[in-house]
């Protein structure tokens, strides 16, 4: 099962989201290990940029991550963080639109540079 998740311009929230900026770029949080995705299975944007998440990764303690962290640490409830030991972080440009696909748990990110064929 392919599941795309999109953001850019189309899909715009007004929701003010916490995330880390470091030298005009955006970290955001990718599981791209298979059998669970991260972002792809919860479909909540905090999960992908996430401050604290970030802080646990750069830490080395993708595996302190579960359910009862999530709720504890971020106010977020029924998740699932079968992904979470697979997150990496990659730094995108602020304001660069970006998807995030889904084939059997392993996510990949997709940037509007990614695409190779124009019209």
């Amino acid at each position: 099962m392919l599941a795309v998740a999109f953001f850019g311009s189309a899909y715009k929230t007004n929701i003010k989201m916490e995330k880390v900026i470091r030298d005009g770029k955006v970290a955001v949080l990718i599981s791209h290990g298979f059998g669970a995705g991260w972002f792809s299975w919860n479909s909540n944007e905090q999960l992908l940029f996430s401050p604290k998440i970030v802080e646990m990764i750069e830490q080395g303690k993708a595996n302190e991550i579960d359910e009862d962290w999530v709720k504890e640490n971020l106010g977020i409830e029924d998740v699932y963080c079968g992904g979470a030991s697979d997150l990496q972080i990659h730094w995108l440009p602020v304001g660069t639109a970006f998807q995030v696909e889904e084939y059997d748990g392993a996510e990949s990110l997709r940037t509007m540079d990614d695409l190779c064929i124009v019209a």
